[in-house]
């Protein structure tokens, strides 16, 4: 029979038995420890270097949308300006063809009206085209339509009043004949 001392010895070298195998790993060199260290030290500058780049392609996409954002609001503000300012320069345009026995005012209201139109083009107002064009829904408005054999299918034969965009926005449609 075994006596209580051998009994917890034999218990004790069991014990150590059993952790030995559940942890049993091979002492690191000095050498791995720098290894595993250098490779844990590139995971994290990657990770960095990563985070880096999306928060510089979020600034890029950021100034973008600022710069689109800014430049639709200058369109609008413009546009609501000029949207005022046409009937003006639709009587002025009147004032011009009218017939008028003084040269020197008829030749003081085309400067006003070169003038006017020089300004709405230095910011970015644009004329419309579209005697001889094809109508567009998007940038004429049709008054009426006639035959016209000389013209092609739906071609802009006569303009009433000129439209006028600012950048991609329609400020006013064109009112047109259109032939055929």
């Amino acid at each position: 029979m075994m006596n209580v001392e051998e009994k917890k010895e034999n218990a004790s070298n069991q014990n150590e038995e059993n952790s030995n195998m559940k942890f049993e790993k091979k002492p690191e060199t000095v050498e791995e420890k720098l290894q595993a260290k250098i490779e844990e030290q590139k995971e994290e500058i990657d990770e960095k270097d990563d985070r880096i780049k999306r928060l510089m392609a979020e600034f890029e996409n950021f100034k973008k949308r600022s710069d689109k954002e800014r430049l639709g609001m200058y369109n609008s503000v413009m546009g609501d300006v000029v949207m005022k300012l046409l009937p003006v320069l639709d009587n002025l345009e009147k004032a011009v063809a009218a017939e008028s026995k003084d040269e020197q005012y008829k030749n003081g209201i085309e400067m006003v009206e070169k003038q006017f139109q020089d300004v709405l083009r230095a910011n970015g107002v644009k004329e419309i085209e579209s005697i001889g064009k094809p109508f567009d829904p998007s940038l004429h408005e049709a008054v009426s339509l006639v035959e016209d054999s000389n013209l092609g299918t739906k071609t802009i034969k006569e303009e009433y009043r000129k439209g006028y965009t600012i950048g991609d926005k329609v400020l006013r449609h064109s009112l047109v004949v259109v032939a055929n």
